[in-house]
């Protein structure tokens, strides 16, 4: 089994290697030390099971995951034991502290022999954030990891099944739901103004009437996104009027 240690820490690394080695069925193709490193790697190598890192500089593994179309097999490995339902609110494999130890390891490698994971697809919609992804959304684009912080994102819009994000400059495309975004974003920053758009509070210019009952926000880089009656009525509760 192709196999993939992405983690942060080298010694954790060296250790959990040590420990695979003595895994027949197991075969090391790559290390990584953060989640950009992670995404190249998988998609050169093709592994069959990473272990993964969840608290890493850059990205998370949990953001790391997100941007992948077709995710491996994962145990998490981690340090921070708080997060252990989470991660298999995510339907991960298994859940592994640090320091691993060799018996829970062989029973994490039992379940991936006996397929015991859900499908990749379902991961997206059911990967849980940490606090610092609370201030960022993370993309790719052209090959390109970028972060973009909340406060340079103009809205959101919805696009089949990816979401534009839109910015001062341009807009990039992510594979994930509006209703997804609509719980992870701020809620007194980010108010579902419509069925197809999300808007940035801070960004709004004005809001107008164009028909009866019928209105718009006019944001400061011109752009205007239609208001339903639901989007309407959350719009007054967080701006206050």
């Amino acid at each position: 089994m192709r196999t993939i240690i992405i983690d942060d820490e080298p010694l954790a690394r060296i250790l959990l290697k040590e420990l695979l080695e003595e895994e027949k069925d197991i075969s090391i193709v790559g290390e990584c030390g953060d989640g950009f490193e992670g995404i190249k790697a998988i998609q050169d190598l093709q592994p069959d099971l990473i272990f993964l890192d969840i608290q890493m500089p850059k990205i998370t593994g949990f953001e790391m995951l997100e941007l992948l179309d077709n995710p491996p097999k994962v145990i998490f490995t981690t340090a921070f034991d708080e997060y252990a339902l989470k991660a298999f609110d995510v339907n991960a494999i298994d859940y592994l502290l640090k320091p691993v130890h060799p018996e829970r390891l062989k029973k994490a490698l039992d379940k991936v022999k006996s397929n015991q994971e859900a499908a990749s697809k379902q991961w997206k919609e059911k990967l849980p954030q940490m606090p610092e992804q609370t201030q960022r959304i993370v993309v790719k684009a052209n090959g390109t990891i970028k972060i973009l912080p909340l406060s340079e994102v103009f809205y959101l819009e919805s696009a089949d099944d990816y979401v534009k994000i839109h910015t001062s400059e341009k807009y990039y495309l992510k594979h994930q739901t509006m209703s997804k975004f609509e719980d992870q974003l701020p809620p007194q920053q980010f108010v579902r103004i419509h069925r197809s758009f999300i808007a940035n509070v801070q960004h709004i210019h004005k809001l107008d009437l164009y028909e009866k009952d019928q209105y718009c926000v006019v944001l400061r880089n011109e752009a205007r996104l239609p208001v339903s009656r639901s989007g309407y009525a959350k719009l007054k509760d967080v701006l206050g009027i």
